[in-house]
């Protein structure tokens, strides 16, 4: 099933006829508040997203699909309007598989809609370990955090997977190091609180949640507020 989301009517029915023509299963949604009724209905395959739509846009809808762990693997396709560059790095940066430009063949929709399709059953055995807004997809090795995306280093990266994957449990100092630095590393348990300074801050409010135990090390709390 493809979800198309566009509020030109004769666009969007351009789209389904031509996914329907392709044996490709397809329905259309003018703005974001059917698209969101269906899809507690049933979940697609794949989203076409327009960026321009009344009410809630493209982005937003967008952030909102990344940020949870049950539809953040669904591949999405931007529209996006000629020259708007900016949207497309936005929407890339977000979490998106591949954007068309408008004025866009139904040809070409068909052809990116198979080959983001091949990709993302390549990847089909991804896994997402989310705690509050906070979201690790381990198969394209990205966080974001309420569906923005946060850049980090793979120390940084590691340390919060090994946090969140066990939520509440509480790990040593000794215990984070051995297993993100390896048994080799001969620096300081030092090194564990500078990274956690800094991953804090990466992840802004949601930082809170790593809570330090006092004379111990380290939890990730599973919890938000």
């Amino acid at each position: 099933m493809i979800y198309c989301v566009e509020d030109d009517n004769s666009i969007r029915d351009l789209m389904i006829y031509a996914l329907n023509a392709a044996d490709m299963e397809a329905e259309g949604f003018p703005e974001g508040g059917t698209f969101w009724m269906a899809m507690k209905q049933e979940l697609p395959d794949l989203i076409i997203l327009d960026i321009m739509l009344p009410g809630e846009d493209g982005i937003s809808i967008l952030k909102r699909l990344k940020a949870s762990p049950v539809t953040v693997s669904i591949p999405v396709i931007l529209a996006t309007a000629r020259g708007t560059e900016y949207d497309k790095v936005v929407g890339l940066d977000l979490g998106a598989d591949d954007y068309l430009t408008k004025p866009f063949g139904m040809m070409e929709m068909i052809a990116r809609i198979k080959a983001v399709l091949r990709r993302s059953r390549r990847t089909g055995n991804r896994t997402v370990l989310q705690a509050g807004p906070v979201v690790i997809d381990t198969g394209r090795h990205t966080v974001s955090v309420h569906g923005r995306h946060v850049a980090l280093t793979l120390k940084e990266y590691d340390l919060l997977h090994m946090l969140i994957r066990d939520p509440e449990r509480v790990f040593s100092r000794e215990q984070i190091m051995q297993s993100v630095w390896g048994e080799d590393f001969l620096g300081e348990t030092r090194t564990v609180d500078v990274h956690i300074g800094t991953l804090r801050t990466k992840l802004g409010e949601a930082g809170s949640m790593i809570k330090t135990v006092r004379g111990v090390g380290y939890k990730m709390e599973n919890a938000y507020e």
